[in-house]
């Protein structure tokens, strides 16, 4: 860990700033495709919902 710190200092005091971008990752748009189909799909009163893997895979092995 101090290593790495020291590494990273180092860069920064040489380029006289932080040594890589900070950015906000946002979802892509494939992405958020996906996630408007889930919430789309969850909305659907008959689609079957589980609140837990072991209860998916309980279904699953029916």
């Amino acid at each position: 860990m101090t290593t790495a710190f020291n590494v990273f200092f180092r860069q920064s005091v040489r380029e006289g700033r932080i040594p890589f971008e900070i950015s906000l990752n946002y979802p892509n748009r494939e992405t958020i495709t996906s996630m408007l189909e889930t919430e789309r799909i969850a909305s659907v009163p008959n689609v079957q919902g589980y609140n837990s893997l072991e209860e998916l895979m309980r279904a699953l092995d029916e």
